[in-house]
């Protein structure tokens, strides 16, 4: 046992030593990690290279809680993108230093870009806020071609902050990535010459890879052109959509939830649409079926108007006078916001709500059968029918034995407030004046009879 406890205690010590923890003492340290150098050098030509891609800091980074086992997983393997290639790169941590390359090495003839994302820490958890990118070929001609562009999610009328963003270059199927910044916008290059097909995925995992259920959609840019624009992701599915819910939203419209997006042209009319009733197969009349944002447009109600003003109404006598309110004093007028960060492109708003608007008005108590055909998905899939039943429900009993105890209360609370006004009128000394005579008719002065 006594031979044992040194093994025991050095095993501790190693451990404990593994261990990466902020130096005792000394002043407290409020600034990130900064970058110092890269290797090899960004934007050259280096045939033949076998090394390793390098990130050199200032100070001992952190190799963060979750092991870099080649899985994508760890810390670090997160913050790197290697491309074109869609497998996990190899990710190393040396003190001061993060080596990045291919799981199987670096191809012939090729543009590599690698980058290093925002929030490299270093050991009191202060964080990177930029990132960088290490751009070299293995051959050929360097590369100068440049993607601008934006990403913007079409669900939320926002731009997609931290995009996923990937350029294919075609007809190679080489695929690039990065990512946007906080504004949506990103400027990816440089890239080899060509023809790409640029994808935008909200990326919501932050995994950087395009999931099952996120939004995602394509733009095709020509050689030479380096525009993208705006490129509005959205939610899709392979199968045509169905309803899950139908409700009524008034007499005379049903709102139809659909399992995706619905597109915002779509326009079904009559002959499309079937709103039948299940008793006796009475027809509600149905008109057309609009997308909840068309419908709502279309369909809007009328701003009620301002009463006029009671011009008969006698001035109150009896209350106390208000005192002006003093004019407040002028002030200098605030200084104009900035601009809002808005949108090129205006696009209607994506629903998943499918409103049918019928001539009809829906009967309470009554069920009905709601039929729509060829509904058309904003990506594309159509049902050839969606259906529903809808339940009308009936209007609450009226009480009306409260309706008469409520009416019994309002006069008995007249008469007591009329009592109580009298009586403070005989405790002042005055005297209630009678009730007014009605006016008599004018009389004609010159033969002295009323005039009819």
């Amino acid at each position: 046992m006594k031979k044992q406890l040194p093994l025991v205690l050095a095993a501790a010590v190693a451990v404990a030593c593994a261990r990466m923890a902020p130096p005792p003492g000394g002043p407290p340290d409020a600034r990130a990690p900064l970058l110092i150098a890269t290797t090899p050098e960004s934007i050259a030509v280096i045939e033949g290279f076998d090394g390793w891609v390098e990130f050199q800091f200032d100070e001992v980074i952190s190799e963060g809680g979750q092991p870099n086992f080649g899985l994508g997983t760890g810390d670090l393997e997160r913050l790197v993108t290697l491309s074109p290639g869609d497998d996990v790169p190899r990710v190393t941590w040396h003190r001061n230093r993060i080596s990045v390359r291919p799981q199987g090495g670096w191809r012939p003839n090729t543009v590599y870009r690698v980058e290093l994302a925002p929030g490299v820490r270093d050991l009191r958890d202060n964080r990177t806020d930029t990132a960088t990118a290490v751009t070299f070929a293995t051959g050929g001609p360097l590369p100068t071609h440049v993607l601008v562009g934006r990403a913007v999610d079409w669900g939320a009328s926002r731009p997609a902050a931290l995009a996923l963003v990937e350029a294919t270059l075609l007809p190679d199927s080489l695929v690039y990535r990065t990512v946007a910044d906080s504004t949506g916008r990103f400027r990816f290059g440089p890239l080899p010459d060509g023809e790409y097909l640029v994808g935008i995925t909200v990326d919501q995992d932050r995994n950087r890879r395009r999931g099952g259920r996120e939004a995602w959609d394509t733009v095709r840019t020509a050689a030479g052109n380096g525009n993208v624009g705006e490129v509005w992701a959205f939610q899709r599915d392979t199968l045509p959509p169905r309803a899950t819910d139908v409700t009524r939203l008034d007499s005379l419209s049903i709102s139809i939830t659909l399992t995706q997006p619905v597109d915002p042209a779509l326009r079904i009319e009559a002959d499309g649409i079937v709103v039948r009733a299940l008793d006796d197969s009475a027809s509600a009349g149905p008109i057309t079926a609009l997308p909840r944002a068309m419908h709502d447009s279309l369909y809007k109600r009328a701003i009620a108007p301002i009463p006029a003003a009671d011009t008969t109404r006698r001035a109150d006598t009896t209350a106390v006078p208000r005192v002006p309110a003093r004019a407040a004093p002028v002030r200098a007028p605030a200084a104009r916001a900035a601009a809002p960060d808005t949108l090129e492109q205006k696009r209607p708003k994506i629903s998943t709500q499918l409103v049918v608007r019928v001539r009809n008005p829906l009967v309470a108590g009554t069920r009905y059968a709601v039929i729509v055909r060829s509904v058309r998905a904003l990506g594309g899939a159509v049902a050839d029918s969606v259906r529903g039943t809808l339940d009308v429900p009936k209007p609450p009993p009226v009480d009306t034995l409260k309706a008469r105890t409520d009416s019994a209360k309002a006069d008995s609370a007249k008469v007591r407030a009329d009592s109580i006004r009298a009586d403070s009128v005989r405790a002042a000394g005055g005297v209630i004046p009678p009730a007014p005579l009605p006016t008599p008719p004018p009389r004609d002065t010159v033969v002295g009879r009323p005039r009819r």
